[in-house]
Formats: structure tokens, sequence, C-alpha cells
């Protein structure tokens, strides 16, 4: 799908060169205005610098240093062979047993998935521990890519006990595993979960569209019934550059 094009006399982008406010930073300043307004959508590539510095009268460099200004605060991103992009939204998800899948959705995310296992393994010592299953037995694993407004977001990993649900490769990249969950008559009670960070592998940047070393969130997180079962527990991985973990704390 091929993303729109900004069209910089839409914009009514300009310059005060009696201003003594840089050039660039004028520029900067009304295209970051554009993006907060709206009138510039995520994901509209910016255009051709060149056509863009002769449209407003101003210097390449001048225009590059405005554009990498916004590129530093997170607003735009250079992609190579695409352009400058303006950037979605970070996702934002409170901090509650709650679907990636459902919260997308509602925060219209768009959300898609690439299904890269639907297994069964022998259980690590780990995953037998949380599942409350004998180590080597048979365990279910699916890993998936969830992608938001059409970019990667995060790396899920799941084991869950065999015959909770039944794991159709097709459903899985359709619909959340929570909402499968709760259509197989899973009542969902609580969950406990550890949130950390560390750099990217190799692999893992690769999938996720990041450099390698790049910070990545991560989510540890068992999830159990209204009878205290362990019914699945999850190793995700989240771009920190486009994801974040919402918290609301009581004082007393």
């Amino acid at each position: 799908m091929s993303k729109p094009t900004a069209d910089p006399a839409a914009l009514e982008l300009g310059v005060d060169r009696t201003s003594p406010v840089p050039l660039y930073h004028q520029l900067a300043q009304q295209l970051e205005a554009a993006v907060e307004e709206g009138r510039l959508a995520p994901g509209t590539l910016l255009g051709n610098e060149i056509d863009l510095a002769s449209r407003l009268g101003l210097s390449r460099p001048t225009v590059r240093q405005a554009i990498q200004s916004l590129v530093d605060k997170g607003i735009m991103v250079r992609r190579r062979g695409v352009g400058t992009q303006v950037v979605h939204s970070e996702v934002g998800r409170p901090l509650e047993p709650s679907s990636l899948y459902d919260d997308l959705e509602a925060a219209g995310g768009h959300p898609t998935t690439r299904v890269l296992r639907n297994t069964v393994e022998p259980a690590g010592p780990r995953v037998a521990d949380v599942l409350g299953v004998a180590e080597g037995s048979d365990v279910h694993l699916v890993e998936r890519i969830r992608y938001a407004y059409d970019e990667p977001l995060a790396l899920l990993r799941n084991h869950l006990p065999p015959g909770t649900v039944d794991l159709d490769t097709a459903r899985l990249e359709s619909t959340g595993l929570y909402r499968m969950l709760r259509g197989a008559g899973i009542a969902m009670h609580s969950a406990r979960q550890s949130i950390g960070a560390r750099p990217a592998t190799a692999e893992e940047a690769a999938v996720l569209a990041e450099t390698e070393g790049a910070v990545l969130l991560t989510m540890e997180r068992t999830t159990f019934d209204d009878t205290g079962r362990a019914i699945e527990c999850g190793s995700h991985l989240y771009r920190a550059s486009r994801y974040s973990f919402d918290f609301q704390l009581l004082v007393r």
C-alpha cells in the first residue's frame, strides 16, 4: 500500500527572514505543528528535500537540518528507499491484564499479525514451573509478530498447556489470543507480570525493524483463570520507540 505524500503548498509553510529565529527552526516548528494538528497524518511521506527547499526558497542544508531536528525528537523517521515519514503515535498500554490486539483495535491501530511458529514442544524448566506441568511434557508454543499501522510493534511468544484452546493459525492471524481464549469459555481472572528492558539482538532487530542494540521493552506474563490455573505464559518484546506501559498509582 502506497503512503500519502505531503503537499507543501497545502501545508502553507513559510519563513520570516526578518525574525531572529533560525530558518531551520521556523520550518521545524511549522512541520511539528502540522503533525500535532493532523495536517500531516501518521505515515505521510514528507517528499523530496530539494523540492521542498525550492518551494520555500531555502537551501537544502536548512531543510535537512529542520527535518533532522524532527527525526531527533521522534516525530519523523528516515527510511532507506522510502524517504522521510511522519511516525505514528507511540502506543500506550494500561498496565493490566489486557490483550495487545484489543488495545490496538480500540485505539484505531489496525492490528495485524504474522504467525512465525505454531507448534508443540517439550516444556523447559521455567515454562514447566510456570504452567504447573512436568518438565519435558508437551506444551503449545505460539510465536507471532504484531503490527500496528502497518509497522512491526511486538514479538510475542506464548506457551499454553495442551488442549487449552484450538490454536488455528488462520485465526491467530486474524484476532488476538485472549479473544480466542474468551471465545473458548475460559474466564481470565488475573495475571502476574514483570517488565524490563534490554538491547535487541541482530535477529530481533531485523524482525522488529530496529537497529541491533536498540532498546526493547520486555514483558513476562502468566495469566490465570478463575480457578487459579495458569492458562498461558508470555514472553514479549516491544519496540521502545513505539510503545509504552501506562501506570496508575494510588497514593496512601
